[in-house]
């Protein structure tokens, strides 16, 4: 398809290499963007929900955030972006300042999440304050809808009155809303004038038949094999039901043992012999008689 965004694709959520809770694994970094690449992943959002965003420092962010840029640089076309919202909006401003300085391709935004009956009006100054000046004009911020996580969403008339004011740097957003029904109205609403990237494996294929343009999504860590697959289909004119099927499967399966970053850290290192990175507080290692449960539900697919 001619009219894809330039960021239209499978991006997996990647879960934060740590050697312990408060030391970043560096040097597996390279073996990780080589790994999610061969796999079929478009590219990669780092500190995102997957990636344990809230939980770094700004100074972490910076730190493996320049060490991705520094070995993209192996995979030519490897699409990087960065998950760069906090409840500060100075704080967000550097951060999404500092992504496009050191050369990522877009910036995925939650909305100030503290402050949870925050208007419309609120949130389009917020976001108007950050995207005048930290995107450049030629580069795209996605906002990210999570209200299951963040507490506050984006309406459909926030979006409309965002994308208006910025129609390229507002290029849309990651909607891990988990509801069919607002991927709908976002496809009846904006048709392909919004860029979407959907967030819910078991909705791929309804977002990407309602105007969406890839995914980013947790379990892309694990089966971006099978969501490249979903994507390649649907882009030949193809039904990837199937395929969809069998990803659903996987996921109602390890919807049984969220929080998703140890169970994708736990079977990454199981069946792909990637190091067993650690998960920060509060989040708490999968023990090893809840990795043999999952392992076994999973069957020969882990």
């Amino acid at each position: 398809m001619s009219d894809l965004h330039p960021l239209a694709g499978v991006y997996a959520a990647a879960v934060t290499p740590l050697k312990d809770a408060s030391t970043l694994d560096l040097e597996t970094v390279p073996v990780f963007l080589r790994f999610l690449a061969a796999r079929g992943c478009h590219g990669a959002l780092f500190f995102g929900t997957t990636g344990e965003g809230p939980s770094f420092s700004p100074k972490e962010r910076e730190t493996l955030m320049r060490s991705v840029r520094v070995y993209r640089q192996q995979l030519p076309g490897f699409k990087l972006l960065a998950g760069t919202g906090t409840p500060s909006l100075s704080e967000t401003i550097d951060l999404t300042k500092l992504a496009f300085d050191i050369g990522y391709d877009g910036v995925v935004v939650l909305p100030p999440y503290y402050f949870r009956k925050a208007t419309d009006e609120g949130l389009f100054k917020w976001f108007s304050e950050l995207i005048m000046k930290a995107v450049p004009a030629n580069k795209y911020l996605l906002g990210y809808h999570i209200p299951s996580a963040s507490g506050v969403g984006f309406s459909l008339d926030l979006i409309a009155r965002l994308k208006d004011a910025f129609p390229t740097q507002f290029a849309g957003i990651k909607d891990s809303s988990h509801d069919e029904a607002y991927s709908a109205a976002l496809g009846q609403r904006f048709g392909k004038d919004l860029f979407v990237l959907n967030g819910t494996d078991t909705h791929f294929h309804h977002a990407l038949k309602n105007h969406a343009q890839g995914a980013i999504t947790a379990l892309a860590n694990l089966i971006s094999i099978d969501l490249r697959e979903i994507w390649d289909l649907y882009q030949e004119g193809k039904d990837p039901s199937e395929t969809q099927a069998r990803v659903s499967e996987k996921r109602h399966i390890l919807e049984k043992y969220m929080p998703f970053p140890p169970t994708l850290k736990a079977l990454l290192h199981r069946s792909h012999d990637l190091p067993r990175w650690v998960v920060k507080p509060p989040l708490e290692e999968m023990d090893e008689k809840m990795l043999e449960e999952v392992l076994k539900e999973l069957g020969k697919e882990a």
